[in-house]
């Protein structure tokens, strides 16, 4: 009898890598994280071979929303927006995130795009705004890329005292722009199409990069990880405007857009959050994935693909807002 339960004990114990049965480990994530999740998941897998992950990338605000609104299982959120993880899924989903890496908007292009030889970071919003030239980013609604851009361009026409919005969103789109003392209010509506040839919208910013490698599209508004990660040329964009400095964190703030479910988003500084979430299915794989991503070994691996971690990594947990 004893034996008995000693066997059954250890077949419990080892049954899973024994037996080649492995755990499916689900990881929903921004598009702009795919290069780098990609290296993290093969490296991962070498140091649990009993976990096999599964990713699938989209829109931060539409992977979260598999979860929240469609019910999809999943383990592991990693949004390029930090803040939306609490926004939508605390308490009930998640009950903390990881602030883990960084980053900040530049114009993306080939060799091909027209006006490539001539464009610089005093005159891309010319360049964009001539006649025929094609350009894009994500959806606002879906996608943080997205609605950093519109914030982009609104923190740009402060900057430069030029109408970038007038010429470049508003001939093309119904968003609205309302200046109120120091603020810039924008809003975007639940459904829009583009008008026109000029301006494409993709659900996630990089499937973008196909029509831009292709030559359907001149220019295309990308993270910077995301124009090293494929070999693109770029223009750099003043701090003032590319959200990615923590130095201009208030002014950034000057400018907030509401989206087409009625959320305020307040300019900031990008950084990415990940959370092994509250429902996992797998919860021990899921914290072991999320401190992989955190840890030395993942900050070295976003590093090596353009990816600049955040470090120290900062834990935000429900109830501390």
């Amino acid at each position: 009898m004893y034996r008995a339960l000693v066997l059954s004990f250890l077949i419990c114990l080892f049954w899973r890598p024994v037996w080649g049965e492995k755990v499916i480990l689900k990881v929903f994530h921004a598009g702009s994280l795919s290069v780098p999740f990609a290296a993290i998941e093969r490296a991962f897998e070498a140091r649990y071979p009993h976990i096999e992950v599964r990713r699938e990338s989209s829109g931060s605000v539409q992977a979260i929303r598999k979860v929240t609104d469609l019910g999809k299982s999943c383990d592991v959120v990693a949004s390029a927006d930090y803040s939306l993880i609490p926004a939508m899924m605390f308490p009930e989903y998640a009950d903390h995130v990881y602030l883990f890496a960084r980053n900040e908007l530049v114009i993306c292009y080939t060799p091909r795009s027209r006006g490539a030889q001539e464009i610089t970071p005093q005159n891309w919003f010319e360049i964009l705004s001539r006649p025929g030239i094609k350009w894009g980013f994500s959806n606002p609604n879906l996608d943080p890329c997205g609605y950093r851009t519109l914030l982009m361009l609104a923190l740009g026409e402060k900057f430069y005292g030029l109408p970038l919005w007038s010429k470049l969103v508003r001939p093309y789109l119904p968003f609205k722009y309302e200046v109120k003392g120091k603020e810039i209010l924008l809003s975007v509506p639940a459904r829009f199409s583009p008008r026109g040839k000029k301006v494409f919208i993709r659900p996630k910013a990089v499937e973008l990069l196909g029509l831009l490698e292709s030559g359907a599209l001149d220019y295309a508004v990308e993270y910077l990880s995301v124009a090293r990660q494929h070999g693109l040329q770029y223009v750099k964009l003043p701090p003032e405007i590319n959200l990615g400095s923590f130095a201009h964190a208030a002014l950034y703030r000057q400018v907030t857009i509401t989206l087409g479910n009625g959320r305020r988003i307040s300019g900031k500084p990008i950084i990415y959050g990940i959370s092994a979430l509250k429902v996992a299915p797998h919860p021990e794989e899921a914290r072991l994935f999320e401190n992989f991503v955190i840890g030395p070994e993942g900050q070295k691996i976003l590093k090596q693909n353009f990816q600049l971690p955040l470090f120290p990594p900062k834990k935000i947990e429900a109830g501390s807002l």
